[in-house]
């Protein structure tokens, strides 16, 4: 489960880490209070508007703005809230913003420069570790940085039985380039953010970039987090800040229906049981000349109502050109899986104006397959997979 920035920040303080103050706002007027409030509580004397929303590189599309006065803070945020946002990391249609974060301008003027650098937390799957990601050239896309210098790019790994140690933490500031007061303080930064890491079950905690100020204090700018949806019945709290206007509607239903399914780009539909059965009828689908429009796994069960749902949410696609139904009939016998199929198909009526291919395999295959053969309703059977195979390609042709 992805997070905006301003949560990742709220996160972030819990567990002691300094990031970058700011309050949120869902109209230009709202902005305006907050910058306000911020004014008397920091004493900065601009802000930065920032739009939340789940993608990454939100200043490259207009997104992240610096207002001097009230009245700018007014204007670029009526400007960015509502605005549909196009960034590298979102579709070509872009995401709509709903809610700014009016943050404190942290680039105040001091003794020393400022600097920013990378750091993110991820489990390295390769080694069954924890890792931290860190470089020097902050504020940059990583992939950027991985490509023109890999070797400012460094990493750290963490074995999750010990957590982070001390001269880990050292190294990381040393590499850094950093000294004194703020290499202490990095040294608290980088501790307090793997805790964060470690406490919220996360998948990733990006901050790019960390910023060492004019003071040299070591603060969080930016927050990209996405959480372990696994582990999110351990926090209530956690889970309670989803916000599923950032995510796929047809996602969002499916999930609703407790079905797994992940919409791809593609023009055939997929309903199987177990995921790797689903991962084989996508294979079957590429190699017919078809492309899957989606991953849906259907569980255990396969009744005329999870049936339902599951080609509703499908159909919600308007580039699904035929839809394939593989499953194998373990624990539930093919023929009820049939009979929940055509009763689907008969709910439904005019709604389903695509082909649809049967593969049942299993308890009671063949009996699934006379019952769906003999229904009249214009739905294809097949048993063996190369059967399933030609049944999709003969529909795309």
């Amino acid at each position: 489960m992805n997070l905006h920035e301003y949560q990742g920040k709220e996160i972030l303080s819990k567990y002691g880490v300094k990031v970058q103050r700011g309050m949120i706002a869902t109209t230009a007027e709202e902005a305006v209070e907050a910058a306000k409030k911020l004014t008397e509580e920091t004493g900065t004397g601009w802000h930065v508007v920032k739009a939340q929303v789940h993608a990454g590189g939100r200043g490259k599309g207009g997104g992240v703005k610096l207002a001097k006065n009230l009245d700018e803070v007014k204007q670029k945020a009526s400007e960015i809230i509502g605005m549909q946002l196009v960034t590298p990391q979102t579709s070509a249609e872009g995401k709509t913003v709903h809610q700014v974060l009016i943050a404190e301008d942290v680039y105040y003027p001091g003794e020393s420069e400022t600097e920013e650098f990378y750091v993110s937390v991820l489990l390295n799957r390769a080694t069954g570790k924890n890792m931290i990601m860190y470089s020097t050239e902050g504020g940059m896309d990583i992939e950027e940085v991985a490509e023109s210098t890999p070797e400012k790019i460094f990493t750290e790994e963490i074995d999750p039985a010990v957590g982070l140690q001390g001269f880990q933490a050292r190294k990381i500031a040393f590499n850094l380039g950093l000294s004194g007061a703020a290499f202490k303080d990095f040294v608290k930064f980088i501790d307090a953010l793997y805790k964060s890491f470690v406490g919220s079950d996360a998948s990733m905690f990006e901050i790019n970039p960390v910023l060492k100020t004019s003071d040299n204090q070591i603060m969080a700018v930016d927050a990209k987090v996405t959480l372990d949806g696994n582990s999110l019945f351990r926090h209530p709290d956690l889970a309670a800040m989803r916000d599923t206007r950032e995510e796929d509607p047809t996602e969002v239903e499916a999930d609703a229906a407790g079905l797994n399914f992940v919409k791809l780009d593609g023009n055939v539909g997929c309903m199987v049981n177990g995921a790797g059965l689903a991962m084989a009828t996508m294979d079957i689908i590429k190699l017919s000349g078809g492309n899957p429009a989606n991953f849906l796994d259907v569980g255990g069960t396969a009744d005329a109502e999870r049936v339902e749902k599951a080609f509703r949410i499908i159909l919600m696609d308007e580039n699904v050109k035929a839809i394939l139904v593989n499953i194998f009939g373990g624990i539930v016998r093919c023929d009820r899986v049939a009979q929940g199929i055509l009763d689907a198909y008969k709910n439904m009526g005019d709604a389903i104006q695509v082909p649809i291919i049967v593969r049942l395999q299993g308890t009671n295959a063949e009996i699934a397959k006379q019952m769906i053969d003999d229904s009249g309703l214009k739905v294809r059977s097949a048993i063996t997979l190369q059967e399933a195979a030609d049944r999709v390609k003969e529909v795309l042709a």
